[in-house]
């Protein structure tokens, strides 16, 4: 069978209790819940912070840990299904469960309910915490820390306008892999603002290309397109601001960066990612 190595955990050594019977490996784990504990960290391809970076992983995200050695975990991200390496020390106890995410773009987090103190680090949007009390303005974590409570949503809080979430984030620096509000690419613009209108969302654009929306008619002169529209390239996607404009996170300007749809089209259509394979409409 041709299983997507990215969402697949397999190995020849060591495979998901759930693929028994449909893959040989030496021997199958249902594997063990952990939560990561870092602001964001890279999923590797191998365990190396050497290895291809395929996509990244928040606090507060959900993991199953299949195999842990030498500083390694290999694990599957639960809300995408990605599955690859990150640091063990960058893991943590699944428990308590989230209460609140983060639904601003990003959140300091300090060692007391005073905005004075140093901060310890940040949160990016959609990060999940467990919060176990209110002490003024600031929500005071499980893990000890203080976050400004205005900055947390519910988690079953959700935006209705996910292109209004990409256009708060134009200009956010391009990064291959990335999904936080510090650095994205393409797909992962695509999956944070789809995640905030409460739309699952797969991580890859070919991924999203394959499962996402109806198509729509591509016409030569690109147009019937309507807002929150996705056109995808061959390794490519962008959200449609409004009939003529695309928003994406594109290697071109090293940004998130809106353009005319046309001028993008055009450029695109000359390198290697060819021209425009798809539209899809979500609603």
């Amino acid at each position: 069978m041709n299983f997507d190595r990215r969402i697949t955990p397999f190995r020849a050594d060591l495979a998901d209790e759930r693929l028994r019977g449909q893959v040989e490996a030496e021997r199958f784990s249902p594997g063990t819940a952990k939560r990561v504990i870092a602001s964001y960290i890279s999923l590797h391809r191998n365990p190396s912070r050497e290895a291809p970076v395929d996509t990244q992983a928040i606090y507060g995200e959900s993991v199953t840990v299949y195999d842990e050695h030498e500083g390694w975990a290999w694990v599957q991200l639960r809300d995408d299904g990605y599955v690859g390496y990150l640091p063990s020390a960058t893991l943590g106890e699944p428990g308590p469960e989230p209460t609140h995410k983060v639904g601003t773009l990003r959140t300091f987090l300090y060692p007391g309910p005073n905005l004075k103190l140093p901060n310890e680090g940040f949160l990016t949007l959609h990060s999940k915490v467990a919060v176990v009390g209110i002490e003024g303005e600031y929500a005071r974590l499980a893990s000890g820390c203080y976050v400004f409570a205005a900055h947390l949503a519910a988690l079953d809080s959700f935006e209705t306008d996910y292109v209004g979430v990409a256009e708060r984030l134009e200009h956010t620096p391009y990064l291959w892999g990335g999904k936080t509000t510090v650095g994205l690419d393409c797909s992962g613009l695509a999956q944070t603002c789809l995640t905030a209108a409460g739309i699952k969302a797969p991580r890859d654009s070919d991924m999203q290309e394959k499962l996402l929306g109806a198509a729509v008619e591509v016409k030569l002169d690109l147009s019937g397109l309507r807002r929150g529209d996705l056109v995808f390239w061959r390794g490519h996607v962008g959200l449609m601001m409004d009939e003529t404009r695309l928003i994406h996170a594109t290697g071109h300007s090293m940004t998130v960066y809106v353009e005319p749809l046309a001028v993008a089209e055009k450029r695109i259509r000359e390198t290697s990612y060819g021209a425009i394979s798809s539209i899809k409409r979500l609603r």
